[in-house]
C-alpha cells in the first residue's frame, strides 16, 4: 500500500510539471488583469513546436526553446486583441485556444508515428525541466511580492486608472504579463511532447490549459499555491492510470481532473468569493485611458 501511495506522489510530480508551468505564467497574466482562455492553445502549440524543432535538430533543448517563442506569438495576438482592441477577453482567449487547436493538428500531421530520437537524461531521478519548474515558483514570488515590478504589476491588475495617473504604462505592462504567461505555456505544452511523453499526438494537451484555468483562481492568484495545486492535479491524472488494475472504471478516473476543475471554477465564479480570495479588482476589465 505504501508503496503504491509513493510512488503515485514521485509520479504527480513530473504529471504536474506541464500544469505548474503555464499555471505560473496564467498568474501573472490575471495579476496584469487579463483573463487568457488561451492557454490550451498556447500550450498545444508550444508542443507541436517542441516536438517538430527537437526532431528536426535532434536537439530537446533546442525544441524546448523553440516552443516557448511559438506560445508567446499566440499569447501577443490575445493581447492585442483583448489589450488594444478591447475585444471580450474570453471571447479573444476561446478563440486563440481553437486557432492553436486547428493549427497545430495541421502543423503535426506530418510528425504523427514519427519517433523523438533524442531523449533528455534524468538528473537524480527527474528530468531538469522539474526542477526548472519548481525553482521558479520562489523567484516569480519574489518577483510578485517583494519587488517594485511586482508591485506594479499587482497595482496595474487592481486599479489600472490609479496605476496609470502615477506615470505607469498600463498596456505595456499588460502586454508583458499576458506575453511571458504565453511563454510559460508554450513551454509547458512542449514538456508534455519532448520530455513527459516524447512523440506528438493530436489533441495531446487534453484540455490540460482549462485545468491551468481552474489552478490559477485555485491557487488563490499566488504561485506558492500554483505549485501545490499543480502536483494536485498531476496526481489526480497520475491515479487515471494506476486505479485501472483495481477495477475503477476508467471513464470514471478521466472525469477526476475536469470535475475538480469545474467545482474550482463554479466556486471561483462568484464575484463575493472572488473578492474573498484575492481575484484581482480589474480582471477582465478593458483599460480605457482618461484625457488628462
Amino acid at each position: 500500500m505504501w508503496d503504491f501511495v509513493l510512488s503515485a506522489l514521485r509520479a504527480a510530480i513530473p504529471a504536474g510539471t506541464p500544469l505548474l508551468l503555464a499555471a505560473l505564467g496564467e498568474v501573472y497574466a490575471e495579476r496584469s488583469g487579463v483573463l487568457n482562455l488561451g492557454v490550451e492553445g498556447m500550450m498545444i502549440i508550444g508542443a507541436v513546436t517542441g516536438f517538430g524543432v527537437a526532431h528536426a535538430t535532434g536537439n530537446v533543448w533546442l525544441g524546448l526553446a523553440a516552443a516557448p517563442l511559438a506560445g508567446g506569438a499566440v499569447a501577443l495576438s490575445h493581447a492585442f486583441f483583448s489589450v488594444t482592441l478591447r475585444v471580450n477577453q474570453v471571447v479573444s482567449g476561446i478563440g486563440h485556444t481553437m486557432l492553436g487547436l486547428g493549427l497545430s493538428g495541421l502543423i503535426g500531421q506530418r510528425y504523427i508515428g514519427l519517433p523523438l530520437g533524442a531523449r533528455m537524461p534524468p538528473l537524480f531521478g527527474y528530468d531538469p525541466v522539474v526542477y526548472f519548474a519548481a525553482a521558479m515558483m520562489p523567484v516569480l514570488w519574489f518577483v510578485l511580492y517583494r519587488t517594485r515590478w511586482g508591485l506594479t504589476l499587482r497595482s496595474v491588475g487592481e486599479n489600472p486608472a490609479a496605476a496609470d495617473a502615477l506615470g505607469v504604462n498600463v498596456i505595456g505592462v499588460r502586454y508583458l504579463a499576458v506575453g511571458f504567461g504565453g511563454l510559460m505555456a508554450g513551454l509547458g505544452g512542449a514538456y508534455l511532447s519532448v520530455v513527459y511523453a516524447p512523440a506528438w499526438i493530436e489533441g495531446m494537451t487534453a484540455g490540460a490549459g482549462w485545468i491551468v484555468i481552474a489552478l490559477t483562481s485555485f491557487a488563490m492568484w499566488d504561485p506558492r499555491r500554483a505549485m501545490a495545486g499543480a502536483y494536485l492535479f498531476g496526481g489526480v491524472r497520475v491515479l487515471q492510470y494506476r486505479l485501472q488494475p483495481l477495477g475503477v472504471s476508467p471513464n470514471l478516473l478521466n472525469m477526476l481532473p475536469f470535475l475538480m476543475t469545474i467545482v474550482v471554477l463554479m466556486f471561483s465564479a462568484r464575484e463575493a468569493l472572488r473578492k474573498r480570495i484575492g481575484a484581482p479588482a480589474a480582471l477582465m476589465i478593458p483599460f480605457v485611458r482618461e484625457e488628462r
